[in-house]
């Protein structure tokens, strides 16, 4: 009796092609890590430090961290009026950061912006 299928594979050529593609579509998944977005709707320019990365988002304007994933924790974002909002951490894709006039908040990622 052999284990073959109609296509001529036998069975361990077949379960490691199985695994192979099983790896492959975990290591993709894993690597898109997704990006963190930001939208300035303030009249100032802002700066929002991430724990390891800071950047500058102009008033009116946006920003995202492309395929950063979610921050390592709390996330500021500072005002050039001296104000600063911590937000709590972690910060991921599923959510954006939203500036206002000397506000900071977390809101869900729309569902078509994915």
């Amino acid at each position: 009796m052999t284990d073959e299928t109609a296509d001529g594979m036998s069975g361990a050529p077949r379960r490691a092609l199985g695994a192979l593609i099983v790896t492959a579509l975990t290591v993709t998944a894993c690597s898109d890590r997704g990006d963190l977005t930001i939208s300035n709707d303030g009249p100032r320019d802002v700066t929002v430090v991430t724990g390891d990365q800071e950047i500058t988002v102009d008033a009116y304007g946006g920003a995202a961290l492309l395929g950063y994933g979610c921050s390592p924790g709390d996330v500021i974002v500072a005002f050039t009026t001296g104000l600063e909002i911590v937000l709590a951490g972690p910060v991921c894709p599923d959510q954006r950061i939203v500036v206002g006039d000397g506000t900071a908040t977390l809101q869900p990622l729309p569902a078509d912006a994915a």
